[in-house]
Parts: C-alpha cells; structure tokens; sequence
C-alpha cells in the first residue's frame, strides 16, 4: 500500500497553524475533541504569518527603533542625543531566535492538549475529506476524513501589477523585516498600518522615508482627528507623505509615482509594498467541498463561525478586520458551535491598533457613526498634557477620547493616540462590551501617575457624571 493511500478518520480537523488555527485547536481539546491540526510549513511553522513574519518580528523592530530614538525625545531631561544605532545582522539573529522559541512554546502547548500536527498543504476533496501534500514534489502523505472542520489558513500581501516582488529592491512586509542594512531612502508604497510602523521604525533608524498613499489620507479607516498627532511626529522624523498618488514603477533608484497634477518621482533604494492582504483560499478546494458560493468566494459565515453544518471558518478568510485578536476570538466561537454549544460571535467592539509614534487605538462606535445610527452621542477628550506621567515620558502629542450614549448612560466608543495605546485599550473594550457608565468608569481607581488615569478624568468631565 502506497503511503496516503489509507483514509485516516479524524475528529475534528484544523487547517493553518496561525493564531486562529492553533487556538482552535487548543480550545476544542479542551472541550474534549481529539484534534488534528495540518500547517503547510510543519511544527517550526506554528503561529502561522503573525509570528514568523508579521506582529511579533515587526514589534521587535520597533522597539529596537524607538530605544535607537528615544534619546532625542529626552533630551530636555538629560538623556544623550546621540541614537543607540542599529546592528542589522544581530537584530536578524535575535529575532530569528525570538521567533523559534515562540513557535516552539506553540508546539509545545498542542503537544500538551494532545493535538496531532501533520506537516502539509491540505486540498478538501469532498464535504468531509481532505487531502494533504507535502514537499516540493507535493507528494502525497495522509488522506484524512472528518467529523467536524475549522478552516484559518490566513493571509498573505497583495502584490501590485507595477511592482512586483524581488526580494531585492521591492519587498513585501517580510522582505522588509528581513533587512540587515538600513537603507539610506526608503519608499513605502501603502499608508495602512502596515506600511506606516514600518515606514517610522525606519525613519527612526536613520533612512529617509516617503510614504505614497493611492487614497487622499493616511489609515482611511480611522477618523480623521486620530491623524493630527501621528502627522506631527512625522513631519518630526522628516517622514514625506505622498496621497492621492499610485506608484507605477520603479527604476534607477526611484520610484514613479502617478497624480492628479503629473508624474513624480521618488527617492527610493528600497521599495516596501503593503497595500493590504489577500486570503489563503487558492487551491483549498473548496468547490469540491461544497462551500463556495457562485463567484467561487468561500461562502460567509453564520455568527457561529460555520459555513456548513461541519465545516467552520475563521481569521483572515472570512470578512472583517484581518486581525490575529479578531481569530483567536473567532477560534473559540467555531470550537464550541462544532462542539455542540449554542454561541456566536457577536463582539461590541474589535480593536484596532497602530503601533505608530504615537500608538493610535481604537474600539467601538465614533461619535459621527453613533448619530449616524440615531443616537445623540457626546464625546469627551482628555488630550495628554493633561497627564503628569506623559509629561515624564516627554509625550507631547495625542488625547483620550470616549464616545457616549447619554440616553442608555452607557460608554459605546473610545479612541486613544498616545504611547501604549495598544495596552490602554484593553480597559475601553471592556468598558464597551460590558456598557459600562461613564461613573463606572470615573469612580474606578486608577493608580498614579499612569496614562491610564485619562479614562477615569474623561469620565468625570462627562455629563452623566458631572
């Protein structure tokens, strides 16, 4: 008998090990599933895009970027001016390192929950069945039929028809955070997130960045005040902004640059594109399973998660925020609806982080789409001079904002532009999904001095408690 040839019966079958996939599985274990988990790239591969070449390297660049500047942020108190430098080929060794022993901390909690994990590219052949091909001969090594199945095979970068990728001079996200040598004028083609914590980290690290944006303004998809302090700090790191202007080519040292009022060209050794993702669902077969729709699109999700009555999808495939926190959410939801619970995903608010200078958070409503939807919504801004810990930390640029609903006295929205935005935010989901008050918020005790006090002061300059 030739290997694969055997049909394996399996439980319940994950496909993709990134953040959605392996919290899938760890969760369904716990529900007593027995669990498979196929990732294309093996064990080393666990934690899928996030890990290996996207939130956790492009935060150690950052962080190595932000210690390299932060001597001119805190000068007026002392700190050198001179900037930390960057080792490119130690900073590839140590992320290289930081990322095997997350991926292995992965491995090793499947491991423990007793997942099984196959190494290879699984092709659904039938409602119920997958094939799974490893190797460059895409060789053929399990044949596995399922009970129940979650797919989260991710994403990957967009690439432009004007500028495809070299692993040289134009680079996806990937290329970019594999770079040992800063170079001296970089071109970002992409004002998403993406392209912006990439674009300053390298502006920190001395190159000259310019950022080239199809649409009229940086990160469309936020309201335009949380722009103002991230404009500042641009124009600060000599950072060109570029909108309204669609990048056609690159050559000699330049990139060309197509707008409204003629051509322009842009200095630019190196090229990163990041213009958004594309999903994982090439050569799935999901035809062949029954669950594309007409187009040939993976069919939408229910708000539990599933596609067919067996079969669930999560992450970067499905609509929404491709986010890793929107997947491990989603994973619990799809794990329990296989396993019999009654659930749904049905989040108040999704959080969305930049990790710029300043860190811009957001989650829930903005006072404009909350009147939008019928609702006399307030807003209160605490800007950040008003808090002794920013001033510290020589934070000049940025605010708190909440959004309220006077009527069901209930906080529905919180906007931050500040540093560790990102972590400040955890405290405003909260407050949203369990609509918590303004006073809530106001007599919760915050410790000082800390950033965090700016809820509790926003709070109390609120109508609902003032």
């Amino acid at each position: 008998m030739v290997v694969g040839e055997l049909i394996e019966e399996v439980d319940l079958l994950v496909v993709g090990g990134g953040p959605g996939g392996y919290t899938a599985a760890l969760h369904a274990a716990a529900l007593g599933r027995r669990v498979t988990l196929v990732e294309e790239g093996g064990p080393a591969a666990l934690g899928g895009a996030c890990l290996h070449v996207g939130c956790i390297p492009s935060k150690a660049l950052i962080e190595v970027a932000s210690h390299a500047w932060r001597g001119h942020e805190l000068a007026e108190l002392g700190a050198a001016k001179t900037a930390g430098g960057f080792d490119g080929d130690r900073f590839q060794v140590g992320k290289a390192a930081l990322i095997a022993r997350l991926a292995s901390g992965v491995a090793g909690q499947l491991a423990n929950a007793g997942v099984r994990v196959v190494e290879g590219r699984a092709t659904l052949t039938a409602a119920d069945r997958v094939s799974v091909h490893s190797g460059a001969d895409g060789a053929l090594v399990a044949q596995l039929r399922f009970r129940d199945a979650i797919l989260a095979t991710g994403s990957r970068p967009i690439e432009l028809p004007a500028l495809p990728y070299d692993g040289v001079t134009v680079l996806d996200s990937a290329g970019a955070l594999a770079l040992a040598d800063v170079p001296e004028a970089l071109a970002v083609v992409g004002g998403g997130y993406i392209g912006l914590e990439l674009g300053i980290a390298f502006a920190k690290l001395g190159a000259r960045v310019s950022i080239v944006e199809a649409r009229e303004r940086l990160l469309p998809e936020l309201p335009k005040a949380l722009l103002r302090p991230l404009l500042k700090r641009l124009a600060e790191l000599g950072v060109a902004i570029h909108v309204n202007a669609l990048a056609v080519g690159h050559a000699d040292g330049r990139l060309r640059c197509e707008q409204a009022d003629g051509a322009a060209l842009v200095d630019a050794d190196k090229v990163i594109v990041a213009v958004g993702r594309r999903p994982n669902v090439d050569g799935l077969g999901l035809g062949d399973a029954g669950l594309a729709d007409p187009a040939g699109a993976l069919l939408a999700p229910a708000p539990d998660r599933r596609i067919a009555e067996h079969v669930a999808a999560i992450g970067d495939i499905v609509p929404g925020p491709a986010l890793a926190h929107k997947a491990t959410a989603e994973a619990r939801v799809a794990a329990e609806a296989l396993s019999g619970r009654r659930v749904a995903f049905d989040p108040a608010a999704i959080p969305l982080v930049v990790f710029s200078d300043p860190e811009i958070a957001s989650a829930g409503q903005t006072a404009a789409q909350a009147r939008d939807a019928g609702v006399d919504a307030i807003e209160v801004v605490m800007p950040l001079a008003a808090s002794g810990r920013a001033a510290t930390m020589a934070a000049t640029h940025g605010f708190v904002q909440l959004v309220v609903d006077p009527q069901a006295d209930a906080i529905i929205g919180a906007h931050i532009v500040a540093p560790h935005a990102s972590e400040l935010i955890a405290e405003a989901v909260l407050a949203i999904e369990l609509r918590a008050s303004p006073e809530d918020l106001a007599l919760t005790i915050h410790p000082h001095p800390t950033l965090s006090e700016l809820f509790a002061e926003a709070a109390e300059r609120t109508p609902a408690t003032s």
